[in-house]
């Protein structure tokens, strides 16, 4: 879903374009740099006191804290890139996978680390990499460590320019439920997106694709494809469950053509990922990929992306994410 990026009041500076700073004394050396964005509607509200925590404890740590927070999520980026121009060494965000994306964005092949401090409902690409969830404390203790992981990242060229995902890049059926949803003003949360995979399903139909991987191609109608550079989406569900996002390579799931009672019976057992065993299911692995439909929209780490035709290429360790080196996974 969509994430509106806002400055946290009572402390993390609540006028944008205004930055709020904490620095060490002047007898020590000069702090390190961290731009600072908080989403305080994420996790159902819980991003606004998330927010205040890690500035709170990122200022007792003795970080200068640049609050990069806006109204939207392009103000919130613009803030970002701005304090990185200013020396900015790590973008920490609050959040959930809305978040994370535009960290992603921010900081992808760039030599500036990714913090994410967990705080959504679904988090997807925090667990993915073993990060704490809801968890500013053990957060902030990674930051404090200086512990990071060199991660792959998705880059895509745009009409509107190279835009980077770190999770799933989705073509189909969940993009079109992620557009419905980000269309609708209610429910929040969850139970917006559940509501929108309702409306979306009586009226879903195979869509005819064409799908190239490292330069072989395949027709098919499918119900979706999912390039995916971690495992899961979607709040847990587990699309392609050996997905590595340090390999190189992107795991292409397609879902090629089933009947919508089919689609049913298949789909509660995304979330344990044992789908992949059904004979409609296909997985590949490329480190390009081409996609190809008309009219069909793609989603990336759970937002609204650009339509089809796309090209997807995997970067190897373009981000640098402040996270455990194991690879293990938060359940």
């Amino acid at each position: 879903m969509s994430e509106e990026a806002s400055a946290p009041s009572d402390g993390a500076g609540s006028s944008p374009g205004v930055a709020e700073q904490a620095g060490r004394a002047e007898s020590q050396e000069p702090a390190e740099h961290i731009a600072l964005v908080v989403n305080p509607t994420s996790g159902k509200g819980a991003g606004r006191l998330v927010g205040q925590r890690t500035l709170e404890l990122l200022r007792e740590a003795g970080y200068r804290v640049t609050d990069a927070s806006g109204s939207s999520l392009a103000e919130a980026r613009s803030r970002a890139e701005a304090a990185i121009e200013a020396g900015a060494g790590t973008v920490c965000v609050v959040g959930g996978d809305g978040m994370a994306h535009l960290g992603i964005n921010v900081t992808a092949g760039r030599a500036v680390n990714l913090a994410l401090v967990a705080a959504g409902t679904g988090n997807d690409f925090a667990r993915n990499l073993g990060l704490p969830i809801h968890d500013p404390d053990a957060a902030v203790r990674l930051v404090q460590e200086g512990r990071t992981r060199r991660v792959d990242a998705g880059r895509v060229e745009t009409a509107e320019g190279k835009r980077w995902f770190g999770g799933v890049l989705g073509a189909g059926f969940d993009a079109v439920v992620t557009a419905r949803a980000a269309r609708m003003p209610w429910p929040h949360g969850q139970m917006r997106y559940n509501l929108a995979i309702l409306r979306e399903l009586p009226v879903f139909r195979p869509i005819p694709y064409a799908i190239e991987c490292d330069g072989e191609r395949l027709a098919t109608r499918a119900m979706l494809v999912a390039v995916a550079n971690t495992a899961s989406f979607g709040g847990g569900m587990r699309i392609c469950p050996q997905a590595d996002p340090a390999d190189g390579l992107f795991d292409v799931l397609i879902l090629h053509a089933i009947s919508i009672p089919q689609f049913l019976r298949v789909f509660p057992s995304v979330y344990s990922g044992r789908h992949v065993g059904h004979p409609r299911v296909e997985i590949r692995r490329a480190a390009r990929v081409r996609l190809e439909a008309v009219g069909v929209p793609a989603q990336a780490d759970g937002e609204p992306f650009a339509p089809l035709p796309l090209e997807v290429e995997n970067v190897p360790g373009a981000l640098n994410v402040v996270a455990p080196t194991s690879t293990g996974r938060t359940r």
